[in-house]
């Protein structure tokens, strides 16, 4: 059984499809972990996310860490029952009517009060050292800011063997990318930085992707990424970013698009333009 199968027992589920017993177990396990004087804050952006958040919730409520916490949320303009998810299990949460990501994280770091702050989202579940494990990274002389990887959790359409197979790979190159690239292997279901750094940089808002990127590429003027390997601290997340495509096309578009100029990973860059396509 993997850690967590409890959580996809109500992952896809509508806010009045949620069991009340485990409504109470997380509002419960949150209220249990909030601090008053958060050292670490966890924040959850979600836009249009009911059917996902409350499994998120729910492995965020049984975090196991040394520090004291604060699990926040935004809700950025969402149209379903997202903040109805939010309000019914007792996660303090902020609205953010602009639509972006970046919009939703700044709003999030806006409204933190940790010294480190880690970006969540809401359709990813987090083993329970997630946070720790990250920490020993983060608070590390040097470092600003720390990624991890990513696994997804197999379904009917993509078997267990398939999705190691791909995630072999694509890990494999995500580590040579680190060593000259590292903002490119940033993505912000798993990242975490100093936000006292953070605060001196900006948010994108004027992109549909890669504020993360963009944010940790900003954070390398005061420290290094740093990347953890370590499958303990490995969420799991559902298929946002593959669609509907096969396994096997995902990865032959993937070696595809990154075997264009693929020399590029093997030295740094300190500024990238901007596609007209990714423009707000």
């Amino acid at each position: 059984m993997a850690w967590y199968d409890k959580y996809l027992s109500i992952y896809g589920k509508t806010a009045d499809e949620l069991p009340e017993t485990v409504c109470r177990e997380i509002r419960e396990n949150i209220a249990a972990r909030q601090s008053d004087a958060p050292v670490v804050s966890v924040v959850v952006i979600a836009y249009n996310e009911e059917k996902r958040l409350a499994a998120c919730l729910w492995s965020l409520s049984e975090l196991q860490t040394s520090y004291p916490i604060e699990i926040i949320g935004v809700n950025n303009n969402s149209a379903d029952a997202t903040e109805e998810v939010y309000r019914k299990l007792g996660i303090p949460y902020f609205n953010e009517h602009r639509q972006s990501p970046g919009y939703a994280r700044q709003c999030g770091l806006d409204n933190s009060r940790g010294r480190y702050h880690f970006f969540i989202d809401a359709d990813t579940m987090y083993p329970c050292r997630y946070v720790d494990i990250l920490m020993r990274s983060l608070r590390k002389p040097g470092v600003s800011c720390v990624g991890s990887l990513w696994s997804f959790f197999p379904d009917k359409n993509h078997s267990a063997a398939g999705l190691f197979f791909f995630e072999l790979v694509r890990d494999a190159f995500l580590f040579v990318q680190h060593f000259k690239r590292p903002e490119l292997c940033v993505r912000g279901m798993v990242f975490a930085f100093n936000a006292d750094y953070a605060r001196k940089e900006k948010i994108r808002t004027d992109i549909r992707r890669g504020e993360d990127g963009s944010l940790a590429l900003s954070l390398k003027k005061h420290g290094r990424i740093a990347f953890v390997y370590n499958r303990k601290a490995r969420p799991v997340t559902g298929y946002g970013t593959l669609g509907n495509e096969s396994l096997v096309k995902s990865l032959l578009k993937r070696i595809r698009i990154q075997g264009k100029g693929i020399l590029r990973i093997f030295y740094k860059k300190e500024h990238y333009e901007d596609t007209e396509d990714n423009l707000i």
